[in-house]
Parts: C-alpha cells; sequence; structure tokens
C-alpha cells in the first residue's frame, strides 16, 4: 500500500512548492520507494537550498552518481548558483573589456536575480528531458524542483529573444537573462511537449496544512494547468494527526490545520490528494526517509522527545520595539519569503510603538486588508495604508504597454507582455507606491510589511531608469537623494528580516540578507516566527519538532545581531489584542 500520489507514475516526475514545505524530502522518499520496488530512478536536484546530499548521507555533485546504499537508485545536483555564474559569464566573458565597467557592472546586475538562476537550471535538465541515451537506463527521472510557469511561458514566446532586447524593446527583468540560452527551439519545444504530455510527466504540489500554502499551490496548479501541464497531484505534508491529548497547543494546531484543509481552494479539490504526517525529526537518513512514507503500522515511529521548557537564548519582539522606541519616527520594513510571517511581525512592531505613544503608520499588502482595516479602528496614534500589488501591477503594464508597447508588432508585444509578468514586475510596481512613504519616516515611524530585494533596487536605483529620472529633472548642483540611499541610511532605516525556524526559510532569509547587503543594505534584526521551541508544549512530537528547531536559531543568530522569536500561537494573532500581546514582555 502507499500514498496516492505515487500510483501509476510515469517517466518523469516534477516536485514544486513554496520554500519549506518539505519538498525535497517528499521527493528524495518517492526516488527511494521507487527504487526499492524494482525501479531503476534517477533523482535531480535543481533546488538551491535542497540538501539531497544530505538526505542520502552521500556526497553527489553534477555527475550522475550512483547511491552506494540503495539499488537502483542515482542521483545528481545540478547547483543552480555554479549553472548560473556560468551563464553570466557566457553572456559577459566575450564583452570584457571591450565596454565601459559601469555598463559591465549594470548588465551584471541584470543577470544577478533569481530570473537568472531558474533559467539556468532550465538550461541544464532541458539535456535530461531531451537527451533519451544519456538517461536511457532509468525508468524514472525525479526533480526535487520544477520550472515555475513564468519561465515555460518565456520560453514559449514568439520570435527571437536576443534581437528583442538588442532593439532596446525589453526591460530589465527576465528577457535579459534569456540572451544566453543555448540551446535551439527545437530542444525547448521538445522539451516543453514533454512537460505537457500527462503519458510522460506527472507534477506533484507539495504543500502544507495552511491558508496561506495552500493558496499559493492553488496559483501554481491553475496557472501551469493553463498551459497544458494538467497531470497534477497534491501532496499535504506534515500534517499533526496524533491524538491531542490535554496540550493545548496540539489541539490548536490540529483544529486550524483541519480548517485549511476542509477550506482549501477549488483548484485543488478537483486533484488526487495525500496526506503526509508530521514526523518528530528532521528527514534526513534512509531509515527515515523511508519511513517518511511509510502507511501501515509497520512504520517505524516518530522519536519522542522529552517536554519542550520555552526557550530563553533569543530575544521578543518586545525588545526590538523598545530599542526603536528610544527615537520618534524612522522607517522599518519587513521583508522575507511568502507565508514567514511578515504581516503580522510589521503590525506588532505597529501596534507596540503606537501603545509608546509614537505616531505611526502601517502600510501592509495583506491582500484581505484584515490587520489594516482592525487595527487603524481601534488604536490611538495609529494610521494604515493597504497596498494592493495587483492593482499598482496593472497599472504598470498598461502604462508600459501605451508607452514603449505602442511601438512594437504583435510578436513584440507579447514578448514585452511576458517581460511584464516576471517575478520583479510586481516588485517595481510596488516600489512606486512605497517609495513617498519613506519620505514620511522622517516625521513618524512608517512600518511596511513588504519591500523590493537588493536585486530590484539596484536594477532601479542604480542602473535603471528611476535614478536616471531623477538625475535628468535636477540641476548639476542639485543634492540628490533617491529611496536607495535612504534605505542604506542605519539612522532611518531598520530592515527586519523575517523567517521560520526551519532549514529552508532559514536558508531563503540568509540569501536575502547576502542581496540587501549587496545593495549596500545591513539588515537591522531578523525575526523567528511560529517557533515551537518558545512554547512549552507537552505533545512529545511536537516537542520533538521543538528540539530539531535549536540549530536553525542557532544559524540565525550567527548572521544577525538582533534575533527576535514569536512562538508558534494557540491563536492566529489577527486582533489587536493578540498581536499586542507579541510585542509586549
Amino acid at each position: 500500500m502507499s500514498y496516492s500520489f505515487m500510483s501509476d507514475l510515469p517517466r518523469y516526475v516534477f516536485f514544486t512548492g513554496k520554500g519549506g514545505v518539505g519538498k525535497t524530502s517528499i521527493a528524495c522518499a518517492t526516488a527511494v520507494n521507487l527504487a526499492d520496488s524494482g525501479r531503476r530512478v534517477l533523482l535531480v536536484s535543481t533546488d538551491p537550498a535542497s540538501n539531497v546530499a544530505q538526505v542520502l548521507d552521500q556526497t553527489i555533485g553534477n555527475q550522475i552518481t550512483r547511491i552506494a546504499a540503495v539499488d537502483r537508485l542515482s542521483a545528481i545536483e545540478i547547483d543552480p548558483e555554479a549553472a548560473a555564474e556560468a551563464y553570466r559569464e557566457k553572456i559577459i566573458g566575450p564583452v570584457r573589456g571591450l565596454l565601459p565597467e559601469a555598463e559591465l557592472a549594470s548588465i551584471t546586475e541584470q543577470l544577478s536575480g533569481s530570473c537568472t538562476t531558474e533559467i539556468a537550471s532550465f538550461n541544464e535538465f532541458t539535456d535530461l528531458l531531451t537527451n533519451v541515451q544519456g538517461t536511457a537506463e532509468h525508468d524514472h527521472v525525479v526533480f526535487d524542483t520544477a520550472p515555475t510557469g513564468h519561465t515555460i511561458r518565456l520560453l514559449q514566446l514568439p520570435g527571437e529573444w536576443t534581437a528583442f532586447l538588442d532593439e532596446g524593446k525589453g526591460d530589465a527583468s527576465c528577457l535579459g537573462p534569456m540572451s544566453g540560452l543555448d540551446k535551439t527551439r527545437t530542444q525547448y519545444a521538445q522539451t516543453l511537449a514533454k512537460l505537457s504530455d500527462p503519458a510522460a510527466t506527472a507534477l506533484v504540489l507539495v504543500t502544507r496544512a495552511q491558508k496561506a500554502s495552500l493558496d499559493e499551490a492553488a496559483r501554481t496548479a491553475e496557472e501551469l494547468a493553463a498551459l497544458g501541464i494538467t497531470e497534477q497531484r497534491l501532496v499535504i505534508n506534515a500534517v499533526l494527526d496524533e491524538a491531542a491529548g490535554n496540550d493545548a497547543l496540539a489541539r490548536a494546531v490540529i483544529a486550524r490545520e483541519q480548517q485549511a484543509i476542509g477550506n482549501m481552494p477549488l483548484a485543488l479539490r478537483a486533484l488526487g490528494t495525500s496526506q503526509i504526517p508530521l514526523r518528530a525529526s528532521g528527514i534526513v537518513g534512509l531509515d527515515n526517509i523511508r519511513a517518511l512514507l511509510a502507511v501501515t503500522n509497520s512504520a517505524p515511529p516518530n522519536p519522542l522527545a522529552a517536554p519542550s521548557a520555552p526557550s530563553s537564548t533569543t530575544s521578543s519582539i518586545a525588545d526590538m520595539v523598545d530599542e526603536l522606541a528610544q527615537d520618534d519616527h524612522g522607517l522599518v520594513m519587513c521583508m522575507g519569503k511568502g507565508g514567514v510571517g511578515k504581516t503580522t511581525a510589521a503590525a506588532a512592531i505597529a501596534l507596540a510603538l503606537a501603545h509608546k505613544g509614537k505616531r505611526v503608520h502601517l502600510s501592509t499588502t495583506d491582500p484581505a486588508g484584515r490587520l489594516d482595516q482592525s487595527l487603524g479602528e481601534a488604536v490611538e496614534n495609529l494610521t494604515t495604508s493597504r497596498i494592493d500589488p495587483e492593482e499598482a501591477t496593472r497599472a504598470y503594464r498598461d502604462r508600459v504597454l501605451a508607452t514603449k508597447g505602442s511601438r512594437l508588432d504583435e510578436a513584440g508585444k507579447a514578448q514585452l507582455l511576458e517581460d511584464l509578468r516576471s517575478p520583479c514586475t510586481e516588485e517595481v510596481a510596488v516600489f512606486g507606491e512605497f517609495s513617498h512613504l519613506v519620505s514620511r519616516a522622517k516625521e513618524e515611524f512608517v512600518v511596511i510589511d513588504t519591500a523590493p530585494t537588493g536585486h530590484t533596487l539596484l536594477l532601479m536605483d542604480a542602473t535603471g531608469s528611476y535614478h536616471r529620472e531623477i538625475v535628468r529633472g535636477m540641476g548639476p548642483d542639485a543634492r540628490i537623494v533617491t529611496p536607495l540611499m535612504r534605505l542604506q541610511d542605519p539612522d532611518l532605516t531598520r530592515i527586519v528580516i523575517v523567517t521560520l525556524p526551519d532549514a529552508t526559510p532559514v536558508q531563503e532569509a540568509a540569501d536575502l540578507d547576502a542581496d540587501l547587503r549587496r545593495a549596500g543594505i545591513v539588515p537591522w534584526g531578523w525575526v523567528v516566527n511560529q517557533a515551537i521551541s518558545q512554547t512549552g508544549t507537552q505533545h512529545p512530537l511536537l516537542a520533538a519538532r521543538a528540539e530539531a528547531e535549536a540549530p536553525h536559531i542557532a544559524t540565525v543568530n550567527t548572521l544577525a545581531t538582533r534575533v527576535a522569536t514569536i512562538p508558534l500561537l494557540l491563536e492566529e494573532p489577527t486582533e489587536p489584542a493578540l498581536l499586542h500581546r507579541l510585542a509586549t514582555h
């Protein structure tokens, strides 16, 4: 007996999901399970945060390597950063020494974003999908990540990417990185045909029993289905299904998860769904890998830890607020990947500062508009606003299409429109919304729950059109202060990175930290959200998970000068009273 997502798997199996949902663990467990059942399997990792080698307890690298402890299993790790570096060099190398350093720096920054990494990785595994001889001995090829719908759409565009860029029709987002694609359109067409063939490829969406994670999975499912990738399966990982006993936290977690599953989006309800229970420890080592997908009583039990005691090794949001409140104004920006709790952290900080008598403006991108509405009505000294990313992006696209797009033919318009659908575009569009908020921080506290990444800021402010427009409109003796310069000012701006106490979210937060530092912005502090180790839970399984958080919180402490933790709460903090408790001693 096995989980339904593993039934009748085709040759190519792609696992996709946001960071921290357990995508790599599920991919590894599937590959081992298939190999144990007699199939010949190649496991491919293209995830920058993947730890396949650690999970399988064997060094792998970028060559197909036999896994010694598992008959019929081989693996290969495509290092996305190395692939991206080689990809950049292929584009920049021929013009190095021919172009001015400033222009080379501009090109390098255009090729430093996530789009370049993804396209370079796609370039690498195109060979695995089109080179039948290279993978002929394998019955299944299992990928622990999948190309996004955006990358697939880029490869379907009409016309020539390089010509489009050379003629100056594109913006610095994703079409720039595409200038280095070295496969023929025929090879990419073959790859895309295999991705959309249900007899050849299955896509497994890995998610958690949380509303934000399920909503993200639904968006991915709809986007890929629209591109013809219809053979989709759903895995809800790490569901707490053990009896809660008298532990209040366990009861609350079970209730929240079951509510999220019961109300999951329609796009997911039609998919075959498998629920995998929460395990006590990290999925490392073959015994744990094999146990992960075991569905009978013969599976090894979860190792139980002693009851968790609240940790006191890190400070709280209240300590951060006390330090911030020594001033009467400033910009506080909470940044991090989706689903880590940026809005919660921003609202708690804003509320606490307002309770201390400080004038505060909170700007949130919460799509439901809950926090800004409830806080604005209930709290003295606090004003709120909500940035609508979809509306800002739509207005930005319309403006570019009406100007630059008016001079293009139909093929050129299609390419420009896809360029405007890049992951960077929303950040660029929201930039205009939040840039005017930055100026308010000279008079009051401005707390923002999202912000462009360092890469986007560099593109816009150092090499992009924003800086040039400012310079053009000012006299030669004027003192120019751009938003990036304000964000680089530690006396005005405090960047707070928000993460979760797990391997992938911490790695992604570390990457964001490095990205910001490249833009000359030094993060002021970190917040570790949903920490079980802060709860004192008596539930054995949750206590074991609390113990597993320790090395990830230790990693955060090596990266940050200030670290605050927010415990996993009995109730989701959507009301002022609960948020206020987060930021008080």
